[in-house]
């Protein structure tokens, strides 16, 4: 199993190394995200409702940055956008703090976020080309597992610094990692030492990713998608708390569940899968499918070992279809613009932040728990019929370009 896992790394370029631990460093730095609703109430005495509507902000600046980072990494190339990002995101980190009114948070937060969202899909466009067009897959997975070690050890660090030195010193150590992945990058990925190994040809006279409607249906599919999974991360541990009666220490457990089995099981998963001869959006499919069982099983027994079947349920779900999704959009972002292309691949899963979260809570509050998971389910069933369409839609056009 051992040599399975290290070989599931093998073939990688050092500069997908290298991107994957900038990426790491930022997103280890990003601790003020997890604690942003803590710090507005404890810290600046805002209301439940405010909270609400700087979270929304936060939403909006997300789906613009990606538009906009988008636009600019087709324009002066990914490059250029990722360190822009990278040093902005860092100095706006030092300012943010200073503000302390409902307004002036909820237009800092908006740009804060939309400067950081803009390196998303110069992230993107950048893996293409530091990848071999055999490698993408686990290129793409290799920089989710970056991601989430990010992620899982960023909240840990943050609460130390929370006790020991305060929220401010949660905004310093964000701005000055994203500086130094910055300094990083420059060293590492510099335009004129990095290989670009991505020989695939763009077509000439490029297709807008706007008026690619396969593509325009897969998106909506994958908004979708992200609709339900973020309940994960908004209703799903309000359930396990009120309804199960679960402590916080277990539901933390619970959640570190999640990464942990994408830490040890994902990339071997996938450089499996990737020799299989299902299509990307077969695996999508796969993935989307499962994600919906998760949620039956709540409906299925009051057992609470049924959260941890739903958790490794889920997590599979994950780990299947969003490296194959980022992977497909790749693909098709040959048609036309790559920035574009992935840019409206972002803002679909800004989407799902934007409204996920704040739909579920509304739905508990009107409906119930129970009404909730199957009002998710037949979400899915939606998704998956849009995918299966998207499905037939690329076997014809492969047949039509015969």
């Amino acid at each position: 199993m051992l040599r399975h896992y290290i070989n599931s790394f093998s073939g990688l370029s050092k500069e997908v190394w290298w991107l994957a631990l900038i990426t790491l460093i930022n997103r280890a730095g990003a601790m003020v995200i997890p604690f942003l609703s803590l710090y507005l109430t404890d810290n600046l005495n805002f209301s439940l409702e405010q909270v609400g509507w700087i979270m929304t902000s936060f939403g909006l600046g997300s789906f613009f940055g990606a538009w906009l980072g988008g636009k600019l990494s087709d324009k002066i190339g990914y490059y250029k956008v990722i360190l822009g990002s990278l040093f902005l995101t860092g100095a706006s980190f030092l300012i943010v703090q200073y503000f302390t009114s409902f307004w002036s948070i909820c237009i800092s937060f908006f740009v804060l976020i939309a400067i950081a969202d803009a390196a998303r899909p110069a992230f993107f466009v950048a893996l293409s080309a530091y990848s071999k067009p055999e490698n993408k897959t686990r290129s793409l997975t290799f920089i989710r597992l970056a991601i989430n070690l990010g992620f899982s050890a960023g909240p840990a660090i943050g609460g130390l610094i929370i006790a020991s030195i305060g929220y401010y010193g949660l905004f310093w150590v964000d701005g000055i990692t994203c500086i130094i992945a910055g300094l990083v990058m420059i060293q590492t990925l510099h335009p004129k030492k990095a290989k670009e190994l991505d020989k695939e040809i763009v077509i000439e006279n490029p297709t807008p990713a706007y008026r690619d409607t396969t593509y325009i249906i897969f998106l909506i599919s994958l908004a979708l998608f992200g609709f339900i999974f973020v309940q994960y991360f908004s209703t799903i541990p309000l359930y396990y708390k009120e309804i199960h009666q679960l402590s916080e220490e277990k539901i933390g457990l619970l959640l570190a569940l999640n990464g942990a089995l994408i830490f040890f099981f994902e990339m071997p998963l996938i450089a499996y899968l990737e020799k299989t001869k299902i299509s990307k959006t077969g695996h999508v499919i796969s993935g989307f499918i499962l994600t919906g069982i998760s949620f039956i099983l709540l409906l299925v027994t009051p057992w609470a070992g049924i959260l941890i079947i739903g958790m490794i349920i889920a997590t599979l779900g994950e780990m299947v279809a969003f490296p194959f999704g980022n992977a497909f959009a790749l693909d098709r972002a040959k048609k036309g613009r790559q920035g574009a292309y992935m840019g409206l691949y972002s803002m679909s899963f800004s989407l799902a932040h934007i409204f996920g979260h704040n739909s579920g809570m509304q739905f508990i509050d009107n409906f119930g728990y129970n009404n909730t998971w199957i009002f998710m389910t037949s979400i899915m069933v939606l998704g998956t019929f849009l995918l299966v369409l998207v499905k037939l839609r690329v076997r014809k056009e492969s047949i039509t370009n015969i």
